[in-house]
């Protein structure tokens, strides 16, 4: 896939500037920023983050704030709830044709729409490894593999982390791991 065949409607425009923090109301914004300062009270901040996600549902910071929220909360399996509805839509603003080819390098290195449909996919394989879902990790992995074969997101590691536990070789001896790189061992 071309990073020029990326057709840029408006909504794939919006997705994409706001995927780097463009295009979020002054409301939406100062929920988030108010929600931050009261993290230390969660009971408090968690009503201001929905109320952001309710006022711009596929704006992406609202989502990546409450994903923050539940995965620094040790909430995981409603961090992985946002996680998931992050990558529907982001996979619907990035339009029916993504996927069907691997995104070119500019693409994964460069298009905030794309990169943050890849880390979520990331994100959402490391909490699927978490949670004991490794089948449903596996699948992500093996599709963030196949959009991103250069490893430029950094994917390969979970792949090979998730490899060796299926192996029953789940020592913590990082030595064993590339610093780069999906390897030989993918299937």
């Amino acid at each position: 896939m071309n990073a020029n065949s990326l057709h840029f409607d408006d909504d794939l425009a919006a997705f994409a500037d706001g995927a780097i923090g463009g295009g979020l109301s002054p409301q939406v914004n100062a929920l988030i920023s108010r929600a931050g300062l009261l993290r230390h009270l969660p009971q408090q901040a968690l009503p201001l983050l929905e109320q952001a996600r309710a006022e711009a549902p596929r704006h992406p910071a609202p989502l990546i704030a409450l994903y923050r929220f539940y995965f620094y909360g040790h909430q995981l399996a409603q961090a992985r709830a946002v996680g998931e509805d992050a990558l529907a839509i982001a996979r619907t603003a990035l339009g029916p044709n993504f996927g069907d080819e691997a995104p070119d390098d500019d693409a994964t290195r460069h298009h905030p729409a794309v990169r943050f449909y890849l880390f979520t996919l990331k994100g959402l394989a490391y909490l699927n490894m978490r949670l004991g879902a490794m089948d449903e990790a596996q699948l992500m992995l093996k599709e963030l593999r196949r959009l991103d074969p250069k490893d430029h997101i950094g994917g390969a590691l979970l792949f090979h982390v998730l490899n060796r536990h299926e192996k029953g070789d789940a020592g913590d001896a990082p030595s064993g791991y590339p610093v780069r790189g999906w390897g030989a061992t993918v299937s």
